[in-house]
């Protein structure tokens, strides 16, 4: 679409391969910032960085998340922040971080992951779940608060995207076969499958969307 991009993530060869996937397919390479999203004051200086790389963002993606598994029985206090900030606390940060420089520049777009595990409920993933439902109220506080620096803040609940993580940790076949069941339409979730109404919320052409949040998983919700 021709934007400068740029992205953070903590794992630099991974950030690297994603780079050079990029490329090969003939399109600029994104700008790369390392950075530990559960560290406020990284987060921050990231997007200094960023700025200073390709001037303030006009859009922000938030689409870090981990969704580790553990029986609710053996929750801690400990895991329990930790759970919150990989899912949950950088978003407010990240937002808080681009406010400033979107509003100068006349405004912008927020785009916020959550999950459709917040309608479903999941097991072994209580502390996941509530991170994901509170991107949904965090969305809409937003809209409202950043409403007046022409912000848009929106929200996509995507279903079980098959990522390579989760190709790797927990698509086993059968529970692969029964989401399948469960969606109207009978169909794997990819990534890609989530690009468009990303980039649709990310654009002009969404000017008076705000405070909405858009359900993309195949219909199992």
């Amino acid at each position: 679409q021709g934007a400068r991009t740029a992205f953070l993530d903590i794992d630099e060869s991974a950030a690297a391969k994603t780079i050079a996937g990029i490329v090969a397919k003939g399109l600029p390479a994104p700008h790369f910032v390392q950075c530990d999203l559960t560290n406020p004051q990284a987060l921050s200086s990231a997007f200094q960085a960023i700025a200073a790389l390709i001037g303030p963002p006009r859009v922000l993606v938030n689409n870090a998340a981990r969704d580790d598994r553990q029986d609710f029985s053996a929750v801690t206090p400990e895991s329990w922040s930790r759970t919150l900030a990989l899912n949950l606390d950088h978003v407010a940060f990240a937002s808080q971080a681009v406010r400033a420089g979107m509003a100068a520049a006349g405004g912008g777009s927020i785009v916020n992951l959550s999950s459709n595990n917040v309608l479903m409920g999941a097991k072994g993933m209580a502390g996941y779940v509530t991170a994901k439902a509170g991107i949904v109220g965090l969305t809409k506080a937003l809209a409202r608060e950043l409403g007046p620096d022409n912000i848009r803040v929106n929200c996509v609940m995507p279903g079980w995207v098959m990522t390579e993580r989760q190709r790797a940790l927990w698509a086993k076949p059968e529970d692969v076969a029964q989401a399948l069941r469960e969606q109207c339409l009978a169909t794997e979730l990819t990534p890609e499958d989530m690009c468009g109404l990303v980039l649709f919320l990310a654009s002009d052409d969404s000017r008076v969307i705000t405070k909405q949040v858009f359900v993309a998983d195949g219909g199992r919700a």
